[in-house]
């Protein structure tokens, strides 16, 4: 089973799976509302339209087990990005990323390692993993890391088609 495969539901509910994404350039990421990296939400939103027309796509998942720093329903959530941040990268309905709970799609991606060899559970909000168009975790980036930083940039732009 791939990443395309497992099926999701949108932040509305909708039921679905990662299959429109497939051959794009992701950058997955576990969001909160209320979190001190809660402005990386700038970042990736602007990711997402510099990169957006080049077969990139931020995709946002919003999680809970942190500080409860996500607590709202799905309306709440969309509320607070689109208000706050104009995101108008795809958010996703609010998953476990660790735990018993775990949701499928955070299975694959905590089995590849960071830049030290690590992998594993997620260590806080707004931990990232960029895949490759091929549906491969080509990097895992920790949340201590803002989305915009070059060292990021120079990652996804060596992903992108030319």
């Amino acid at each position: 089973m791939t990443l395309y495969d497992i099926p999701v539901r949108t932040l509305a509910g909708e039921p679905g799976d990662l299959s429109p994404y497939q051959g794009k350039v992701l950058l997955v990421v576990n969001v909160a509302s209320q979190c001190g990296r809660t402005p990386q939400y700038a970042a990736l939103e602007e990711l997402h339209r510099r990169y957006g027309p080049r077969r990139f796509a931020v995709l946002g998942f919003p999680c809970n087990q942190f500080g409860e720093q996500e607590p709202g329903t799905p309306e709440e959530i969309r509320a607070f990005c689109s208000a706050t941040y104009d995101v108008t990268f795809p958010l996703f309905e609010k998953v476990d990323v660790n735990g018993a709970g775990r949701h499928p799609i955070y299975k694959i991606l905590t089995a590849a390692p960071d830049e030290h060899g690590v992998a594993g559970d997620i260590e806080w909000n707004f931990e990232k993993f960029l895949v490759s168009p091929d549906g491969l975790v080509a990097h895992r980036i920790r949340s201590r890391v803002k989305p915009d930083t070059p060292g990021v940039t120079d990652k996804i732009e060596a992903l992108l088609p030319t």
